[in-house]
C-alpha cells in the first residue's frame, strides 16, 4: 500500500477534496462536537447523507444547523445513548436502507468509577459495547451498500493496556480510569481486526484509527486543568486541531486505495507501523491480535446475549 500523500498536519477537508460521495449515507457517532462534527462537516461537503447520531439532540441540531449553511449534503440527527443498549437498538431499528459508511467516534475518557445497569464499566460499555453492538445491528445496512466502511476510533493510549478478559469491568481489581480506558481503546482496535475478517466477503472493511492528540474536545472533560495543562507542556504529543485530527478519520472512510483493506490501524493519514517499546507512537501488537480480537467478540455477544435474556 503506497503513501496517502498526506501528512499528521493535513485537515479532513484536504483528505475529501475531490472525492463525490453524493448517493452515500453515514452515521457519525458523537458529531455534535470536536472529531465527530469536522468529520461530519467533510463526509456531508462531499456530497454523503449524514446523520448525527448523539446523546444531546438539540447540540446535535445545532451542529448540523452549521454544517448545513456550509452548503453541504443532507445532515440528518438522530438519539444515540452508547451506554444504554435499548437507545442502540432503537437507533438500529430505525435505521431503513444501505449504510455505505458507519463512522464509531463517540467515547469518553477517564470518567469516575462507574456502572451501568447491567454492571459494566461505563468506559468500555460505551467505548466499545455500545459501539459493537451499534455496528452488529446495522450489519444488515452495511452489507446492502455493496462497498461499506466502519472506522473504529481508537487512540495511543492503547499502548498502556491489553483488554483483562479475566477482569474486564474491574470487578476483581482497583479502578483505575486510565486503564480501563486504555483498554477499551485496544478493544477498539480488536473489533477492527475481527469484523475486518468477518465482514470482508460482504464487502465492509472496518479499520481502527488514532485521530491524534485534541485538545479542548469533550473527551477531556473529565480530565482536570493540571491534568490537561500538564498533557500539552509534555513533548510526547502534537496537539493538531479537530480538523485535522478528523483527517486520518475521514481517510480511512473515503480513500479509494483503501476499498479491500481491513483489520489495520491508522494514525497520521498512514498505517501505522508496529510499535517499538520506549517510543512513542504505532500499534501494539496486543492491539492486532486475531486470536483475542476473537475472544473479545465472542465475549461481546455474550455480554449483550444476557443483557436481552436480563
Amino acid at each position: 500500500m503506497t503513501g496517502s500523500g498526506f501528512t499528521a498536519q493535513s485537515t479532513a477537508a484536504e483528505v475529501v477534496g475531490g472525492i463525490d460521495l453524493t448517493g452515500g449515507r453515514a452515521v457519525v457517532t458523537g458529531a455534535a462536537s470536536g472529531i465527530g462534527l469536522e468529520t461530519a462537516r467533510a463526509l456531508a461537503g462531499a456530497g454523503a447523507e449524514v446523520t448525527l447520531a448523539v446523546r444531546d439532540t438539540a447540540a446535535g441540531e445545532r451542529a448540523a444547523a452549521g454544517i448545513a449553511a456550509g452548503g453541504a449534503g443532507r445532515v440528518l440527527v438522530a438519539p444515540l445513548d452508547l451506554a444504554d443498549q435499548r437507545s442502540v437498538a432503537a437507533f438500529a431499528a430505525a435505521w431503513h436502507g444501505p449504510l455505505h459508511i458507519l463512522v464509531n467516534n463517540a467515547g469518553i475518557m477517564m470518567t469516575p468509577e462507574t456502572r451501568t445497569p447491567e454492571g459494566w464499566e461505563l468506559q468500555f460499555a460505551t467505548n466499545h459495547l455500545g459501539h459493537f453492538a451499534l455496528a452488529t445491528r446495522l450489519h444488515p445496512a452495511l452489507a446492502a451498500a455493496g462497498r461499506a466502511r466502519v472506522v473504529s476510533l481508537s487512540s495511543v493510549a492503547h499502548l498502556r493496556s491489553p483488554v483483562h478478559f479475566d477482569d474486564v469491568h474491574f470487578r476483581d481489581r482497583p479502578y483505575d480510569a486510565g486503564l480501563a480506558y486504555a483498554q477499551s481503546k485496544t478493544a477498539n482496535v480488536l473489533f477492527a481486526v475481527e469484523a475486518g475478517r468477518r465482514w470482508a466477503a460482504d464487502g465492509v472493511t472496518v479499520n481502527a484509527v488514532h485521530p491524534g492528540a485534541v485538545l479542548g474536545t469533550n473527551l477531556s472533560r473529565h480530565l482536570t486543568r493540571e491534568a490537561l495543562d500538564a498533557a500539552a507542556a509534555s513533548g510526547g504529543h502534537t496537539f493538531k486541531t479537530p480538523q485535522q485530527g478528523a483527517a486520518t478519520v475521514v481517510y480511512v472512510a473515503t480513500a479509494p486505495g483503501l476499498e479491500r483493506v481491513a483489520g489495520r490501524y491508522f494514525e497520521d493519514c498512514a498505517e501505522a507501523h508496529r510499535h517499538i517499546p520506549g517510543t512513542s507512537g504505532g500499534v501494539a501488537d496486543h492491539a492486532l491480535d486475531p486470536d483475542a480480537a476473537a475472544l473479545l467478540w465472542r465475549m461481546s455477544l455474550d455480554a449483550l446475549a444476557a443483557d436481552v435474556r436480563g
